[in-house]
């Protein structure tokens, strides 16, 4: 059996306190650059706020750094994603594997830069055939959410011929995110 968890986003600070308030297990939020949710625009101390919030119930927080990078974004995105992991978060959702193994490589040539970071791959990452998802699991990420228009079989198939480690995440109410 295998635990589910309500994660809800958060639009900002205050979003997230009530999604917690109100029994999420975990929350998503966008920061102020390369999320799918730009408008959401958070800044990465109220992002570290809602992680010492969540943190105090055991609820986790997890950052959407979800956009297609150009390489001139990418040591921006860098900085971006060591920001939010050392104020907190807990996972960072992605989009650009590139972003994931340029990270990877860096921390294999810095021996004293922070730990592992726990990737999720975004449901952008267009995640509907167990292939795609082997592949993703392959890459570094340890879940994936699904597209949302996959149907239950086609989520049981995937979920059936996964690595058994692998989280699998699908949305259960809106279209959108």
């Amino acid at each position: 059996m295998r635990k589910i968890e309500l994660l809800a986003p958060a639009r900002n600070l205050a979003c997230g306190i009530a999604a917690i308030d109100h029994g999420a297990d975990a929350v998503y939020i966008g920061p102020a650059s390369f999320g799918a949710r730009h408008a959401a625009g958070n800044s990465t101390e109220d992002i570290a706020a809602l992680c010492r919030y969540a943190h105090q119930y055991g609820v986790k927080v997890y950052a959407t750094v979800n956009t297609v990078l150009y390489d001139s974004e990418l040591d921006e995105a860098v900085a971006l994603v060591r920001m939010l992991t050392e104020n907190g978060v807990d996972a960072i959702i992605v989009q650009d594997m590139g972003l994931m193994q340029h990270m990877a490589h860096d921390r294999q040539q810095d021996a004293g830069m922070q730990t592992d970071i726990v990737w999720h791959a975004s449901t952008q990452t267009d995640n509907r055939t167990k292939e795609k998802v082997r592949w993703l699991k392959d890459m570094g990420v340890s879940r994936v959410v699904l597209a949302r228009e996959l149907s239950f079989d086609d989520i049981r198939t995937i979920r059936d011929k996964s690595n058994p480690n692998l989280e699998i995440e699908t949305f259960v109410h809106g279209a959108m995110c």
